[in-house]
């Protein structure tokens, strides 16, 4: 088929290349123009839009494709077949979705309605949910709202953080777009709600309690309150990899791996923390008090219950640590606190 591709992130690239793997004909990638990052403040292309040109692929970067109907009429004139959307960041207009024949359909990162918008894998793991997966739905004017085609779970793990479940799911997300493809070709074309029966979709369920937004997260989110949970600041640092923060000495210090201390969740722990459970009583200490300096292994700090462990930080100006050096590099002791 002749697939009109839209995506910007890392998170897209598996999809892109999937669909190219298994024979389709990619008549163009529409992306995110191309932003300035780093501390130069350069030009930087989209991770979509540098692997279309390495594969050769037509690339189109409209600043708002709902407004830019030039874009809109040579994208019409493309003929693809249908269209495939992955973490494009835009929302298509009506004007858009209507062009392919075999309609448009979307790769998301969750169990839909688990999670709409533009941040379901974060939000996924800050929630605490056991599992996650993939759906590829039918594209309308609402937000991720369209019925799906294909879904399949994943299961999230205690130690999943965010970098490693989009990997996962990224690469699901290809998988299931590929085999979404064959389906949606074999029925072919007419009016979409004769598509949309024949290929066999499932409406979302609306009035399951389930359906949930995924909103952006701010500035505020990243920041560490140690007097919440053991296993909440837990889910923060995984879920927000690498850039969940507290202070240290005056100095920012991110936080890239932790263990929470909680005797329930022992068997979802490494050996090194779970002898470490039931050391320290959960109250008496101010929330993010440095417990013990574990040599080899980390820093144990109070918070609202069950410690945390640290297991590796980074200090700003700094790289990451973890183990003997963290302890080293912070000139951590008994008694100081973080925050």
């Amino acid at each position: 088929m002749k697939i009109l591709f839209w995506g910007t992130p890392d998170y897209a690239v598996p999809t892109l290349e999937a669909l190219i793997e298994s024979g389709h004909t990619i008549v163009g990638v529409v992306t995110q123009p191309d932003r300035r990052r780093g501390r130069g403040k350069q030009l930087i292309p989209s991770p979509v839009k540098a692997r279309a040109l390495d594969l050769g692929c037509p690339v189109f970067t409209p600043e708002r494709i709902r407004k830019d109907i030039e874009v809109q009429q040579t994208l019409k004139q493309l003929n693809a077949d249908v269209s495939v959307v992955v973490a494009f960041g835009q929302i298509l207009p009506k004007s858009v979705l209507q062009q392919p024949p075999l309609g448009c359909w979307n790769g998301h990162g969750s169990l839909l309605p688990r999670w709409r918008g533009a941040g379901p894998i974060q939000w996924s793991l800050l929630e605490g949910d056991s599992k996650t997966g993939v759906g590829i739905m039918a594209m309308e004017e609402g937000l991720d709202t369209g019925p799906v085609l294909i879904e399949q779970p994943l299961a999230i793990g205690l130690s999943d953080n965010a970098e490693q479940l989009s990997q996962k799911l990224s690469q699901l997300t290809g998988e299931l777009m590929v085999k979404a493809m064959g389906r949606i070709a074999a029925v072919g074309p007419g009016p979409e709600s004769d598509r949309l029966s024949r290929l066999g979709v499932t409406k979302q369920d609306e009035k399951s309690g389930t359906a949930s937004y995924a909103r952006m997260l701010k500035k505020e989110d990243f920041l560490v309150d140690w007097r919440r949970s053991a296993l909440d600041l837990h889910r923060q640092v995984m879920a927000l990899y690498p850039n969940t923060y507290t202070h240290w000495q005056g100095k920012r210090l991110k936080l890239r791996n932790t263990e929470p201390l909680i005797h329930r969740l022992r068997d979802q722990l490494s050996t090194e923390a779970q002898a470490l459970i039931g050391r320290w009583p959960t109250a008496g200490h101010p929330a993010g008090t440095v417990l013990s300096c574990e040599q080899n292994i980390g820093l144990v700090v109070s918070t609202t219950g069950c410690p945390l462990l640290i297991r590796s930080a980074q200090l700003e100006g700094k790289g990451t640590s973890e183990g003997s050096t963290m302890l080293q590099q912070l000139q951590a002791s008994d008694g100081m606190t973080l925050g």
